[in-house]
């Protein structure tokens, strides 16, 4: 990246920390991808990439970079929280979710991964409440909540339920044997 470009579009440092623990190639998800940090970089590494998020501006943007960049990425303006949720019969070597919560999505995120297939997830707990936004309970997971989400149905290759310097989260890397 170029010094100029040092904004808000750094990947998930969860993610990019555990790059080894993911396939090394294959199809991509990113979920509520907002401006599209994470997915680019999956783009980058070589995934093609799908990334999801309800603001058409946002989607529209991250397009328009992608195709600038000649990055394999497709953005799709989709809300996830209505209704029955359809991820498309797409099977992803890597979904990412990061920053969001809607626990009504937990089966098709799972079910979405390919076989070897690794779920990123990384998002607020009920103790970030403490310490600012978001505050809905809705929005914050409860404890070992992650890892109850994945249980029987995923290996976890690395957890996290720790408080950083700006937030409080829980975080998984979890993976369909």
């Amino acid at each position: 990246m170029s010094g100029h470009d040092h904004d808000s579009l750094t990947p998930a440092s969860w993610l990019v920390l555990n790059r080894a623990l993911l396939p090394p190639s294959g199809r991509a998800l990113d979920v509520a991808c907002g401006r599209g940090r994470n997915s680019l970089w999956l783009a980058q590494q070589g995934f093609e990439t799908t990334a999801l998020d309800r603001d058409p501006a946002a989607v529209a943007q991250l397009e328009a970079r992608a195709r600038r960049d000649g990055l394999p990425l497709v953005a799709r303006a989709v809300d996830l929280e209505a209704g029955a949720v359809d991820l498309g019969d797409a099977r992803y070597d890597v979904v990412v979710v990061v920053h969001y919560l809607h626990r009504a999505l937990f089966p098709a995120l799972i079910a979405t991964l390919a076989p070897g297939g690794a779920l990123v997830y990384e998002t607020f707990t009920v103790a970030q409440a403490a310490r600012g936004r978001p505050t809905n309970p809705a929005f914050l997971l409860e404890p070992g909540e992650l890892l109850r989400a994945v249980e029987g149905k995923l290996r976890v290759v690395a957890f996290e339920d720790v408080t950083l310097p700006d937030r409080v989260v829980q975080r998984i890397v979890a993976v369909r044997e």
